[in-house]
């Protein structure tokens, strides 16, 4: 095994325009019976579901990121101290995320159509990348670019020539591919008399590394 070799790690970054909007929502329905709970959690996802065919959605534009139900108890003192639990309740909880391309205007037209419904889920709005892969497959050749400019620097630095790639390491993590900026709007004051908001969401900022190891001829 050669022992003469030189490691190096590669930092590749990568700034992109977001061109997705993501929207996550939370629905939370109780009844004290099973069957109640569920048809609470159906009629509010059909509401909102019929909300956004009406601004020109296709039936299955929303998708399902999980979905439980579960008894919901409340800890409480009796009158002699001591602790009991009360039943409220199941509790249905169902995530739910929409995308569709970057444009504002279509985002204020969804939020108050998702007001309209009535359900008033929780939310959460983020600008994202429609072509992850690409985004991945730049940041990979300017970490090995890196790298490479790096090892060319120690190598003349120290006097000595690179041989051929031994080894390069890479974690295969998932990337956070986000704009740092975060929208938040109640839905009561989404409506259709509701001026647009017209911002420019921070470009993604987004960095990944590898680590390249050489012989030293």
């Amino acid at each position: 095994m050669n022992d003469r070799i030189i490691t190096v790690k590669g930092i590749g970054n990568v700034t992109a325009k977001p061109d997705l909007i993501i929207i996550t929502m939370v629905l939370e329905n109780t009844d004290y019976s099973y069957s109640g709970a569920m048809q609470l959690a159906s009629g509010a996802i059909d509401s909102i579901r019929t909300a956004l065919i009406s601004v020109g959605y296709v039936k299955d534009c929303l998708k399902t990121t999980d979905f439980n139900i579960n008894t919901d108890y409340e800890s409480y003192k009796d009158t002699k101290g001591n602790w009991k639990q009360k039943f409220n309740g199941y509790k249905c909880i169902h995530k739910l995320k929409l995308e569709f391309d970057f444009d504002m205007e279509r985002l204020n037209e969804t939020l108050s159509a998702i007001a309209s419904s009535g359900a008033n889920p929780e939310f959460e709005i983020n600008f994202s990348i429609k072509d992850k892969n690409a985004v991945s497959e730049e940041l990979l050749q300017n970490a090995i670019k890196n790298a490479s400019e790096k090892a060319a620097i120690l190598a003349k630095a120290a006097g000595i020539s690179l041989g051929a790639i031994q080894r390069i390491d890479y974690s295969w993590g998932e990337l956070r591919l986000y704009s740092d900026t975060k929208m938040i709007e109640p839905l009561c004051c989404a409506s259709d008399a509701a001026p647009a908001i017209d911002i420019e969401p921070e470009d993604i900022k987004v960095n990944d590394t590898v680590t390249v190891v050489w012989t030293i001829d």
